[in-house]
């Protein structure tokens, strides 16, 4: 025979092992996801408030209306994926964090 000596003699998994195992991959996941929780929520907030602060000094010089109205839009979408991050929707989240940065550069480019 030319299989290998030693295939077939691991030790078989008992129950509390696996369950312990079971365990452990649970309170990782909740922790991943308290993680992208906070990640989700803090970015929002920053950028939310980034584009507030952006807005009020875009309004108090000589750029047209639409550019702090572009900036202000982008911090309430922002503040809207802060929102929806806290609540555990991460990938809209996400997804917002993305479309309000992306708002907040269209009206950068307006100016």
């Amino acid at each position: 025979m030319s299989g290998r000596t030693d295939s077939g003699t691991e030790p078989s998994i008992s129950e509390g092992e696996e369950e312990e195992y079971a365990e452990d991959a649970e309170e990782e996941y909740v922790e991943d996801a308290r993680r992208a929780r906070w990640t989700a929520a803090g970015s929002g907030a920053l950028l939310c408030l980034a584009g507030l602060a952006a807005a009020l000094l875009r309004l108090t010089g000589t750029a047209p209306a639409r550019v702090p109205a572009a900036y202000a839009l982008g911090a309430a979408v922002c503040a809207l994926a802060a929102f929806l991050g806290a609540k555990g929707r991460t990938r809209r989240a996400l997804w917002l964090l993305i479309v309000g940065t992306m708002v907040m550069a269209l009206g950068d480019q307006f100016d």
